[in-house]
């Protein structure tokens, strides 16, 4: 009567929502990140939970992820150990060594080709004169970096905060999900029940997946350098072993960074063979690539290089380093999302089109 389309009234109600629910998930993305990681690192736990509740007769689930926990906790602490300790004494000796390096580098740099040793000492040159320049804003700037260092130290709160999440998820997680399948089953969503519960089923599918996957590459990325750089006879070869491991887990990001800081080290430590330990970094790379990562990796998880990289530019301004790491999993879910309205929506033409057909007839 006043003139107003009710179809296009609901869409533009619709649509508002939409935008409402976005900017709300903007707005808190650094809580949901946290219990996004909580969920992955739940998921980590949840093979190994899994087995032991096979073999418990327990009514609940809390025996056995009990044990994991303590399991874990044990593993962690026997690695800590064994590896922590000689990492310790790797890190500490290099930071102590530092300065007698780089003067040493200063004094007798690296050989290179004739090309590359004039490009390096321009770019040292450049370097050493705004170092002169603004020494004076560098050291005043000390003190507040330091302040802002300890002023992010209370992020180390989401070291005890995400096993807590994991914990809950882990013992809780199958209600949650029979819970949301229970509300569907009331009025004219019932007929959707089988479709949400095979799309949780995928996603359950999928993150156990990515995360054993992600898992296994970030150790047999350990133990390749360990056993590698040691041969080599690569300086301090644990320590970067031990760093490459957790920066596997970023995606495309990690593995760069780790490789520029194996090989800077190796360049300030006066390393002679550093051109091999390039050319062994970039054949690990396309060896895991291309080679292990499809053999673990199931065909749900591996997307284009394009949309990862998309993905990883989109997470880093959204989240930062947090963001980046989730993109890869998060694209995935989407993606799973797609093929299943799109596959959903095939199924209820095609249902339309037989009824269609049995009605003329």
């Amino acid at each position: 009567m006043l003139g107003i389309d009710p179809k296009a009234a609901r869409y533009t109600w619709t649509a508002a929502l939409v935008l409402l629910l976005l900017s709300t998930i903007y707005v808190i993305r650094e809580t949901l990140i946290v219990f996004v990681i909580a969920l992955l690192f739940a998921y980590l736990l949840y093979p190994l939970m899994d087995l032991i509740d096979r073999h418990l007769t327990a009514k609940t689930r809390t025996p056995a992820l009990a044990m994991t926990f303590v399991i874990v906790i044990g593993i962690l602490a026997v690695f800590g150990t064994l590896i922590g300790s000689v990492v310790a004494n790797q890190a500490a000796n290099l930071a102590q060594q530092a300065p007698v390096f780089l003067d040493r580098l200063s004094r007798n740099p690296p050989p290179a080709p004739q090309g590359v040793k004039s490009f390096a000492s321009q770019i040292t040159g450049a370097l050493e004169n705004q170092l002169r320049q603004h020494y004076g804003d560098i050291v005043s700037t000390l003190p507040r970096l330091s302040l802002r260092i300890l002023s992010a130290s209370r992020n180390l709160i989401y070291v005890i905060i995400i096993p807590i999440l994991s914990f809950f998820i882990l013992r809780d997680g199958r209600s949650i999900r029979d819970g949301f399948l229970d509300m569907l089953e009331s009025g004219q969503q019932a007929a959707a029940k089988d479709t949400a519960k095979a799309t949780l089923d995928d996603a359950h599918t999928l993150l156990l997946v990515y995360m054993r996957s992600l898992l296994f590459l970030c150790c047999a990325t350990f133990l390749s350098f360990s056993i590698v750089f040691s041969a080599m006879g690569l300086p301090y070869a644990i320590l970067l072993a031990a760093t490459a491991f957790p920066l596997e887990f970023v995606p495309m990001v990690g593995p760069l960074t780790a490789a520029l800081i194996i090989i800077a080290v190796s360049v300030v430590t006066g390393y002679p063979h550093i051109w091999w330990l390039v050319v062994y970094l970039g054949l690990y790379r396309l060896f895991q690539d291309y080679v292990l990562s499809p053999q673990i990796m199931s065909k749900g998880v591996e997307m284009h290089p394009l949309l990862i990289i998309l993905g990883v530019f989109a997470g880093g301004e959204i989240g930062g380093v947090a963001g980046i790491f989730l993109s890869v999993p998060i694209l995935a879910l989407i993606r799973l999302l797609y093929h299943r309205s799109l596959h959903g929506s095939r199924r209820n033409s095609s249902r339309s089109a037989a009824l269609n057909t049995i009605r003329q007839a």
